[in-house]
């Protein structure tokens, strides 16, 4: 598998919001979504940012989803202490606080970039080691990468369960080195790799044969299916809901601009601002939050998230421009300040996983596997996995759904 895999800085949380309570956290949800203040007091202690901003005020991770079963938000734990418990307690009685789930476990995150490999072939070669390895994961597919959420405490069997696989862990950076990208390396001549010596790497292990691991995955997947149909987790497909997968514009590191538009003059770029070479002239403000977001993508997410959307999920991260799943519902709303492919009808296949732990495992690669495995030979799958805090979202193109809900439909018979 041809892949970069990093740690990303930070710990984080999920928080379950019930549907029905949606509205009254829009303010919270809306304060971390557009942190000026934050941004701004971490601009008067020097400190290089508020904890879950990075030093240019971008979130370094932060997923709102609003969906038919809940709302679900991933955030660092820094806004959970700041915004979230705080509002908590001031906002609600207890027996509605007591209807909020915040994690009580600190999670990591995995970035994902990968190239060549289809969008079902990724979720489950990427889940499929961590679930053989016991490990409970949250994921997420968003329009340039995958995030994969693990708790913390997991961290040293992630690494264990990737070298599994062959890919090779460097201390110095956090990140993994997939085989196919260290042989290509390789090749070019003597550049150092994550992997080379001296790197703080972890060696690589041998991978296990491919029937071994084969039979291993059939073997988590049909556990996956039998855990599910105890718990009378049945798939619910939405066919009336057609989503649209997309992304913002790419922004210029300087002045704020978005990338497909030519910069627009300002006083802070013509000449000394009248006020000649003698001081007295114009003195650019320090940058803040504003001048690394598309104004009009954001006003189109207030909007969005006002309106009670009957999906909306955005991630937010500090490498990419934000990613959006929304209804197509919506997609008026948000005009040219979104790019992608807004033609295909996608569909999503709901799993409502409120009954089960949060340490439960495999269900990602259980379910998706399964469904790559019996339609693939039909053609590619282009799936995307969705988890929210306490479900699981299978989206599809509108021509597989009835495939996909044969395949799940086991599912549904009684035990």
């Amino acid at each position: 598998m041809n892949a970069q895999v990093s740690f990303l800085d930070g710990e984080f949380s999920l928080i379950h919001i019930p549907r029905h309570l949606y509205s009254v956290f829009l303010e919270p949800i809306l304060r971390i979504l557009l942190p000026q203040q934050e941004s701004s007091e971490a601009g008067l202690d020097n400190a290089g940012g508020f904890q879950g901003l990075t030093a240019d005020h971008r979130h370094v991770l932060l997923n709102v989803s609003v969906t038919p079963i809940e709302c679900s938000i991933v955030c660092h734990q820094s806004w959970v202490e700041r915004v979230f418990r705080p509002f908590l307690d001031a906002a609600l009685p207890a027996d509605l606080r007591r209807a909020v789930g915040i994690s009580p476990h600190p999670y990591i995150a995995l970035c994902v970039v990968s190239a060549g490999i289809d969008a079902g072939s990724r979720v489950v070669d990427l889940t499929s080691p961590l679930a053989l390895a016991g490990i409970p994961i949250f994921f997420i597919t968003t329009y340039f990468c995958d995030f994969i959420l693990v708790p913390r405490k997991n961290r040293d069997s992630v690494i264990q369960a990737l070298g599994t696989r062959g890919f090779v862990f460097s201390e110095a950076d956090s990140s993994f080195t997939s085989p196919v990208m260290m042989a290509s390396v390789r090749g070019r001549g003597p550049t150092t790799t994550m992997g080379g010596a001296g790197g703080g790497s972890s060696a690589p292990s041998t991978p296990p044969s491919s029937s071994s691991a084969s039979a291993a995955i059939s073997d988590l997947q049909d556990r996956t299916f039998e855990l599910l149909k105890r718990q009378s987790v049945a798939p619910e497909a939405r066919r009336s809901l057609h989503l649209v997968h997309c992304s913002g514009h790419e922004m210029h590191h300087v002045g704020g601009e978005i990338s497909s538009l030519r910069p627009s003059l300002s006083r802070a770029h013509t000449g000394s601002g009248g006020g000649g070479g003698n001081g007295g002239g114009y003195r650019r403000p320090e940058p803040t939050w504003i001048d690394n977001i598309d104004p009009k993508l954001f006003a189109c997410l207030v909007a969005a998230l006002a309106s009670q959307p009957a999906f909306l999920s955005v991630t937010l991260s500090a490498e990419d421009p934000p990613s959006l799943l929304l209804d197509r519902a919506l997609l008026p709303l948000f005009g040219d300040a979104v790019v992608g492919d807004t033609e295909t009808d996608l569909v999503p296949i709901f799993l409502d996983l409120g009954g089960l732990p949060p340490e439960t495992t495999g269900i990602v690669s259980g379910v998706a596997g399964r469904l790559v495995r019996e339609m693939e030979a039909a053609d590619t799958v282009e799936l995307l996995y969705l988890s929210t805090a306490r479900a699981g979202t299978v989206i599809l193109s509108q021509d597989r759904v009835e495939a996909a809900v044969g395949v799940l439909r086991p599912l549904q018979d009684k035990v």
